[in-house]
């Protein structure tokens, strides 16, 4: 191909319709928003029930929404989730895996319990998410689908050996589905968010001596902003990344080379 064919618009999602699980809130709502700006319309399954906040962000970027309240962990909601998407907004184009929840607790406490309830929203349901997303994509011949992983996809889970081990599975189903995708036109990548500044990290902030403890591995020496991944999202998601398949990329201030 001639190099002269590249421009911005590769970065454009203008005509492309995403699913974002997770993304009434925290890091999903971001994401949401990231691709509602770079012209795609969005349509979130979310446990959360939507209440014009995110509604809102979406419109005032242009784009075109649906909302369905849903528990993606119970069966054949993935499948209607997706149903209700195409039937929605015409399409699935993309498809972001963000929906997760971390339960912490020392390893002598860390029952059964908390496992199977981090395994059902953290990596079975990416996992019914994706299939489903697969039977759109396959036919279509083109389509991304991004895992939202962790710097727990590559190192050890203190206090959470669920999170780390779902965060690890869910890098193995992204290679796994790229794997077999590729030949399709799908692209299928993880992003590894490192130590960002949300709700879930407010107390390790608050705290000085955890809070210099976390900026003392960070080369950047400052906490990850929501910002910082949505461009990151973007290209994962646009024509600009279609040689990128079965990649996790860590966008992380530096936090894995220390």
């Amino acid at each position: 191909m001639d190099i002269n064919q590249f421009n911005l618009d590769y970065f454009s999602l203008a005509g492309k319709v995403a699913l974002v699980t997770g993304g009434n809130s925290g890091l999903g709502q971001a994401f949401s928003l990231a691709l509602a700006k770079a012209g795609a319309d969005v349509f979130i399954p979310s446990v959360i029930e939507e209440k014009g906040q995110t509604r809102d962000l979406l419109e005032k970027a242009g784009a075109k929404t649906g909302f369905m309240k849903a528990d993606i962990t119970q069966k054949g909601v993935p499948a209607e989730a997706v149903k209700t998407c195409v039937e929605t907004l015409g399409r699935l184009d993309i498809l972001v895996n963000c929906a997760g929840i971390c339960l912490e607790d020392v390893v002598l406490s860390f029952g059964l319990d908390k496992w199977e309830a981090m395994m059902a929203v953290n990596l079975n349901a990416a996992f019914a998410m994706s299939h489903e997303a697969a039977k759109v994509m396959v036919p279509q011949k083109s389509g991304k689908i991004i895992n939202i992983c962790s710097m727990f996809s590559f190192l050890g889970g203190l206090r959470s050996p669920a999170y780390a081990a779902t965060k690890h599975g869910l890098a193995g189903l992204t290679k796994a589905y790229c794997d077999e995708l590729a030949k399709h036109n799908i692209q299928v990548n993880g992003l590894a968010p490192g130590y960002f500044a949300t709700d879930i990290t407010a107390i390790t902030r608050s705290n000085p001596v955890t809070n210099q403890r976390v900026l003392d591995h960070i080369p950047a020496e400052r906490w990850g902003e929501r910002l910082d991944l949505m461009g990151t999202l973007v290209f994962l998601a646009s024509r600009a990344s279609d040689y990128v398949n079965g990649h996790i990329l860590a966008v992380d201030g530096g936090y894995l080379v220390r």
